[in-house]
């Protein structure tokens, strides 16, 4: 179905590839014909030119887990207006199922300040947040930077940027987002997919092509080829929003009628341009996807890349099953009790629940399939379930009239409002050992809401919105939607924005610095966050050998997510469903340090810094968190924030999984160090690191330094850290301790 090739090729014309590349231009030239390239010099405030780009973006976008933090941190920082249309969308927090009032008291907060900043207020359950810039804010030839770690509209002609807060902040401040010139991959569209593959069996299919070997993390997918035209706008976007879950940097793809359609529906015809590669372009690598072998799919825990072909599950499922419960006890130990395995009755896998939501899974063109799946059909009585959730009210409006809704209820289905709690944890959680199958973004460990810490444990499989369908009509018995013979008669979808000139607020342009934010009492100030010093000395709170360590795993989505304005209430939940103990660990860090602050150094501190013969005055005492390869997964910047405000001062991996991640780390002051792959040496809780000079080494440019690990044996090792790529910007910020200090530094 895919064909990976790692080499560079040649698109001529945007319509074949050059065989014989003499006479060509070299291929840093022709990379400058790609869209990708094309579009992202036209942000570059350097004018497009040279290896560093420093973009300044056309708009952005935030939900009511990050707008609160953000505007907090510009705020202290001397915001004084909204640059650029900035949407607050309020899809994530919008049940009040802990903390009585706090989620409705961020919302408030969020038109207090639409209101005084000049910002965009979508209201609650109005839409998620990727639909809304769809339906409302993407423009071809833009660029849109979001905090949301699928803010990808590509397929639109937009290139959308998930990123943590703090890079948010720099752009409502003015300063730009600062990158490497990207390579970029060509991703070469053929054929047509036949009857029942939808979006997300080839979306699962590429996550499962590219995740493992890395090869596009960091660079730019450009969608192109014969097979784009047979794929209408909806089956784009659900291909387009999760390339995230490749850890590519950001996604573009060609534009054509489909789209100019797109435009005219929703009343802003004059948004559409034609997007194309230039004469010669140059690509680093290609992806060749065959639309027409494209096979129904599945996704198992723990990751969208951890897939088969569900006609491969039904041949083996035994093996397959049992393979996830051995991965589970890996991760979990003994204090959970799964049993996957007993979901197979008479040789088939039973599913307990299908959702169909979110900004990947909710559009009316999967939903109008769902419905015609299901037509006279019944979810039945029993265990099984479904809940679909249309990703916007303007959505939901058409699936009503075109009585695509109608077909859904009568066969059983909960219609739910426009919610993204079902893709972190905040809504539909799985019965214990319950296994749910779900068109939506990810299936990380827990972020459907378990606890294996309770002794819970829940998993989830991603499947396109059809084969659940075909699953439901088949008594939740899993099915794939190719064998199913159905038809879908329902009109193509007619969007309907008078609900938003009705309800959303649209204040870009008008604010009014007289209007005062409105605070409920959970929302917080930042703690005090101290520069670097001299030297640097590190204890390590937490040591995860996983592969890979997602930021769900740092800090827990679900109903953490209302204390999200509340730094120090977030911060108790950090790493707490992964390394529990890790919490208490920085606290005491912590408290060691600020004695020594006081002049009050404690003893085994004082005896650690002897030993490498450190100035006490002269040397920072934090916590570290070492993980192989942190931050897969959420943009969401507490992943960071909450190990600063326990006193965290750098991580140590091998990598790091995604930009974002590291963007996050440096913004919130946590120095992001690498070792080696071939490091002797394996940390543990407790371990010592001493790092001499690193202020200076930071400010000076230098790239890497030599250490010293104190194992809590009492055993001495010199270690070579490595802190590259960073721009003189983020030496800076690391300097200063975050990047509200930086602000403040430079106010001064």
């Amino acid at each position: 179905m895919i064909d990976v090739i790692e080499k560079g090729v040649y698109l001529l014309d945007g319509k074949e590839f050059a065989n014989d590349t003499a006479g060509l231009p070299a291929p840093d030239r022709a990379r400058e014909n790609t869209i990708t390239y094309r579009i992202l010099r036209a942000h570059d405030a350097d004018g497009g030119k040279g290896n560093r780009m420093r973009i300044r973006f056309d708009a952005m976008m935030s939900h009511d887990i990050t707008y609160v933090g953000i505007i907090q941190t510009a705020r202290a920082s001397g915001l004084e207006k909204f640059p650029v249309p900035y949407a607050m969308t309020n899809c994530h927090n919008s049940l009040c199922a802990v903390g009585g009032t706090i989620n409705e008291d961020d919302h408030v907060f969020g038109l207090s300040a639409a209101k005084k900043y000049g910002g965009i207020y979508v209201p609650a359950n109005q839409a998620v947040i990727h639909q809304y810039a769809r339906e409302a804010m993407v423009k071809c030839g833009n660029m849109i930077l979001g905090s949301d770690s699928h803010t990808r509209y590509g397929s639109l002609g937009n290139m959308g940027v998930g990123e943590g807060g703090g890079e948010l902040v720099k752009q409502l401040l003015g300063n730009t987002w600062d990158i490497n010139a990207p390579e970029v991959v060509l991703v070469w569209l053929e054929g047509t997919p036949k009857k029942g593959v939808g979006p997300h069996d080839v979306a699962i299919s590429l996550v499962k092509a590219v995740f493992d070997s890395g090869f596009v993390k960091n660079k730019v997918l450009e969608f192109a080829g014969p097979g784009v035209k047979n794929l209408p706008v909806d089956f784009r976007n659900g291909i387009d929003i999760m390339t995230t879950e490749t850890t590519c940097l950001s996604s573009i793809w060609i534009t054509d009628s489909e789209v100019e359609n797109h435009y005219r529906v929703h009343g802003r015809p004059d948004d559409y341009k034609e997007i194309k590669p230039g004469d010669v372009a140059y690509y680093d690598g290609m992806i060749r996807i065959d639309l027409s072998t494209q096979e129904s799919m599945i996704a198992l825990p723990f990751h969208p890349s951890n897939a088969y072909t569900i006609h491969e599950l039904q041949a083996d499922p035994e093996r397959i099953l049992r393979e996830v419960e051995e991965d589970a006890r890996r991760r979990f130990g003994d204090k959970i009790d799964i049993d996957l395995t007993g979901k197979i009755h008479n040789g088939k896998v039973m599913a307990d629940q299908g959702i169909i939501a979110g900004c990947s899974g909710g559009t009316y063109d999967n939903l109008a399939e769902a419905a015609s799946i299901l037509k006279g059909q019944s979810v039945g009585s029993g265990y099984f379930t479904v809940s679909a959730y249309p990703q916007s009210v303007p959505v939901y409006m058409a699936v009503t009239r075109e009585g695509v809704a109608e077909e859904l209820l009568e066969a059983g289905v909960v219609i739910k409002p426009a919610f993204c709690g079902p893709c972190f944890g905040a809504g539909d959680v799985p019965a214990n050992n319950g296994l749910s199958i779900r068109h939506t973004t990810r299936n990380f460990p827990n972020r459907e809401g378990s606890k294996p810490g309770q002794g819970q444990i829940s998993l989830v499989a991603l499947m396109d919105a059809r084969s659940i369908a075909a699953t439901a009509a088949n008594g939740g018995v899993i099915t794939a939607a190719t064998d199913v013979d159905y038809t879908n008669t329902h009109h193509p979808y007619d969007f309907d924005g008078k609900i938003y000139e009705r309800r959303v607020f649209d204040g870009f342009g008008k604010e009014d610095p007289d209007v005062e934010l409105r605070y409920g009492p959970n929302i917080k100030d930042w703690p005090t966050i101290y520069p670097m010093q001299r030297d640097m000395l590190l204890e390590l709170a937490a040591v995860i050998h996983d592969p890979v360590t997602t930021t769900d795993e740092l800090i827990p989505s679900g109903e953490t997510s209302s204390y999200r304005s509340n730094p120090l209430k977030l911060s108790e939940f950090a790493l707490s469903r992964r390394v529990p103990e890790y919490v208490g660990a920085s606290k005491r860090i912590q408290h060691d340090d600020l004695l020594r602050r006081r002049g009050e150094c404690p003893a085994a501190v004082r005896e650690v810094l002897a030993r490498v013969g450190a100035d006490v005055d002269e040397t920072s005492f934090g916590s570290c968190v070492f993980a192989c390869r942190p931050g897969d997964g959420s943009a969401r910047e507490q992943a960071a924030s909450c190990q600063k405000v326990l006193g965290g001062d750098a991580n140590i991996c091998y990598e790091y999984a995604t930009k974002r991640y590291r963007s996050n780390c440096i913004n919130w002051g946590i120095v992001p160090f690498t070792i080696s792959k071939d490091t002797e040496f394996d940390f543990s809780p407790g371990d010592y690191v001493f790092v001499p000079g690193i202020r200076e080494a930071i400010l000076s440019g230098a790239e890497e330094i030599n250490a010293k690990v104190i194992t809590a044996a009492g055993a001495t090792h010199p270690l070579h850290l490595y802190f590259r790529n960073l721009t003189p910007g983020e030496r800076q910020i690391l300097a200063d301790g975050c990047l509200m200090n930086y602000y403040a530094s430079q106010a001064r």
